[in-house]
This record gives structure tokens, sequence and C-alpha cells, in this order.
């Protein structure tokens, strides 16, 4: 019998793409009370943003971080590197608002306040006023390319890079003061590292407001990642009532739905359009969901017209949904004992550090002794060398008086009145001699007392080595 030769069949070649290939999302327009809350609190951060940078404090600029100077001005506050724990407790009091305000409503944070969701509102609305709402963008974009395409989208790129240079310059303003940011500009002297941060931070926010958007938050920022390790079915989070809203389907608006078998939901996909994030909120809660609540808002205007109840989609918590909590009993667990805790640890800190702000003495002293040898005088007194360092972190020239303790009989051979100007250190050598028969041999512990002369209450006392020959 012939063998018939078996011709091997090569497998069919397939591409599989390792990333999910992205869909342009063009969210509707919308208003409501989340949506108005939404821009209240952009109005807040840009004006914070954009206007502190321009405000004077004891004449000069109220809020800068003066790198080269290495000093940070904040209204009547000035920090030196010494200052650092205050960054620390900075960040401590920021990272647990942001698990407070987690635990209690979700991403919150993300939907009214982070920059990217802020930037990205602003910019949504200027495509909005330039290119029209959800349909008419689509449409354009869909559409080849015309002089009125180009126009409108060279007009809308072009207020974006405004928006965004501007941005760049206010950042950069508060490392540079930015009046003679604003001058170094005017007269093309700005220096290379100004230049570089101002369009550094001008791209991002033309890059990630303008282009990127949502993907930012859901590739690029990490809250998104480990936010559920924060929440339990007390948090609060915007949601869709299944029980209530399903069956989905549309429906004449005089019919009764539930004669047919149906729930609220008209299935109008309105609370998709809207979304920042091209979710659906009525497949449950995804990582995705920033909880802005325009879903919220554009339900509820649709419940309006067809005259059912509001609150299809809404913001409450696990529990009180399953359960069907009302509203008072729904808080009573939203305050639990975990949002108690975190509320009260991050009311201590607040309270410490704002203490700590208040009793912040103006006056910092270093003491360094000299590497020398002793010196031993003629009537047989001691004498040791000091480098006393002062810093004023005071906005005015001040008056100091300097002694020392310590030992019977010490004496400073110096001016004890010094004088240092406003936020500045100033250093001064010193001599102190102290007679042999109040000292031993070896190392003896003095002080040196610095007292503000116009605010006694105002004063230091740092410790010293003075050293004896044996």
């Amino acid at each position: 019998m012939k063998q018939i030769p078996i011709i091997p069949i090569e497998p069919e070649e397939k591409e599989i793409a390792l990333f999910e290939e992205r869909k342009k999302i063009y969210p509707r327009h919308q208003t409501g009370w989340f949506a108005s809350w939404r821009w209240v609190l952009v109005a807040f951060t840009q004006l914070l943003f954009y206007g502190t940078a321009w405000l004077n404090w004891n004449e000069r600029q109220a809020v800068l971080f003066d790198l080269v100077t290495r000093k940070f001005y904040i209204f009547g506050f000035v920090f030196w590197p010494q200052d650092f724990i205050y960054l620390s407790v900075l960040l401590v009091i920021s990272a647990l608002s942001l698990f407070l305000f987690t635990a209690v409503a979700g991403r919150v944070f993300c939907g009214y306040a982070c920059p990217q969701s802020v930037y990205t509102q602003i910019f949504l609305w200027i495509e909005y006023k330039v290119e029209g709402d959800r349909n008419a963008r689509m449409k354009l974009d869909a559409s080849p390319l015309s002089a009125r395409k180009f126009s409108l989208k060279f007009l809308k790129h072009f207020i974006w890079l405004a928006v965004s240079l501007w941005t760049g310059f206010t950042f950069v303003g508060y490392f540079t003061p930015i009046r003679d940011l604003s001058i170094e500009i005017l007269n093309f002297t700005l220096g290379p590292w100004e230049i570089f941060w101002l369009l550094f931070y001008g791209f991002a926010t033309y890059g990630n407001a303008g282009w990127m958007r949502e993907q930012v938050c859901k590739y690029m920022c990490p809250y998104a990642r480990f936010q559920s390790a924060m929440f339990d079915k007390d948090t609060l989070i915007v949601t869709y009532d299944k029980e209530r809203g399903d069956p989905r389907g549309s429906r004449n608006k005089k019919v009764d739905y539930k004669a047919q078998g149906l729930g609220s939901c008209v299935d109008c996909g309105i609370c998709v359009q809207v979304c920042p994030m091209g979710i659906d909120i009525r497949n449950g809660l995804q990582y995705e969901c920033i909880a802005c609540g325009l879903c919220a808002d554009s339900c509820n205007q649709v419940m309006d017209k067809m005259g059912y109840e509001r609150g299809l989609i809404r913001y409450t918590t696990e529990h009180a949904l399953v359960r069907k909590l009302d509203k008072k009993a729904m808080w009573q667990r939203v305050f639990r004992l975990r949002t108690l805790i975190y509320s009260g640890i991050l009311l201590l800190i607040i309270i410490l550090a704002a203490i700590s702000l208040y009793m912040h003495i103006p006056l910092k002293v270093d003491v360094l002794r000299d590497r020398g040898m002793p010196k031993i005088t003629e009537t047989g007194a001691i004498e040791n060398v000091y480098r006393l360092q002062v810093m004023n972190t005071k906005e005015q020239k001040q008056h100091y008086s300097v002694k020392v303790t310590g030992a019977a009989g010490a004496e400073l051979l110096m001016n004890e009145q010094i004088e240092v100007n406003a936020a500045t250190t100033k250093a001064f050598p010193v001599r102190v001699r102290i007679p042999a028969s109040s000292v031993q041999p070896g190392s003896n512990r003095i002080r040196f007392e610095v007292v503000d002369t116009d605010e006694p209450s105002i004063k230091v006392s740092e410790k010293a080595v003075f050293i004896v020959p044996r």
C-alpha cells in the first residue's frame, strides 16, 4: 500500500495586542448639583494656584520657595533647611487626610480636587466651547479635513497651549519671584532652568489634560490601584440601584412600566455619555470611577422628565443599598470607628503642628569650637575660641545680646551686642576666658545664651565644650 506523505499545516498567525487599544471618549456636557460643586472646586483651586503667586507680604512675594538661598517664605513664616520637620508633618497630614476622605467618600479627591481631573475639566470645557457638545465633536472628528475643521482645531489647541504655558509660568513663579520672572520673559533674559521648567510643566499640562486625560488616571496614577484597601461596605460611593433599575428598557412615559415588568432605568445611556472615564456605572463599582457624580446628575434629570423618583444613581454605601437603610442610619455607619480614629489622629497632629508653629522661635544658634589648642594667658586664665553662628529667621534686622554661663568667672571677649540682618545667618568669632581655678582639666560644659534685645522672650541657649589642658 502506497504511503501518502503528510504535509504539515502551518498554524495561522494571529496578532495579539498586549495593550488595549484606546477608544477616544467624548464626554457629554452636564449640569446639575454635582457638576456645580466640581466647578466651585475648580474655581477655588485655580484661584489659589494662580492668585497666590501674585500676593505680597512684607514687601516680598507671599509664597516663595527660594532654592538658591535655601529659604521658603510662606506668608509670615520663613522656613530654612533646619525646619524640614514641618515638611514631614505636612506630608503626614496630607496622607492621613487622603485616607480619611477615601474611607468616608471614596475617590472624592480624584473627582473634585486632583490636578489631573481639574485641568481635564478645564480643557474639556474649552473643547466644548470651541467645537460644541458630544455629537458635534464626534461629527467633526469623523469629517474630512476642511477649513472649518482646521480653524476649530487650531483655535482649541492654541487656547490649550496658552493655558498650559500660563500654568508653567505660574509654577516657576513660586521658585523665581513671579514679577521678576515676568520682566525676564519680556526682556528675553530667562535662565536655562526657568525655560526648562516652564516648558516642561506647560507640556505636562497640555499632554495630560488635553491628550491623555483618563489614561493618566487608569494607567499612571497608583491611587486607583490601592484605593480598594481603604474602601469597605460603609464607604460612600456613586452606585446604581440595580434592584430598582433592572430590568432596563425603553418605554413610553405614559405607560405603567411596572406592568411591563421593567425597572426604573430607561436604558438611555446618558450616564455613560457624561462619564469622563467612559465607564458604565450600572456594571458596578470600577477602579476607573473618580466619584465625580456626573452620572447621578444626568440620571436625576432623566428621572425628572419621566416623573420617577430621583436617586437611581446616587451616593450611598453598599450596606445602605443592600439593607435599605435610611439616610440617618447610613450616616451613622459612615462615621464609624475607623473614620473617627483617622479624624482623631489627624486633628491631634494638626493641633500639635499649629502649637509648634505658634511657639516657633525665630532664632537659631550653632556653636562650633575652634580646633586649635586652648590658650593660657599671663594671669593663668584659659581661653577657648568659638564660632557663633546666629540665624535670624525674622524679616527685620534684629539685635541680640550674648553671654556665657556654666563656669564661675567666665568672660566673653567680644562685643556682647550683635546685629543680624533680616532672614540671614551671620557668624561671629568668640573668645571665652575662664580662670583656671573655676574649671577642671579636660572637657567642661558651658552654655551660650543669645537673647533678642527687643523681645527678651525670644532666646536660645546652646551648649558647648570648654577645653582645659591637662
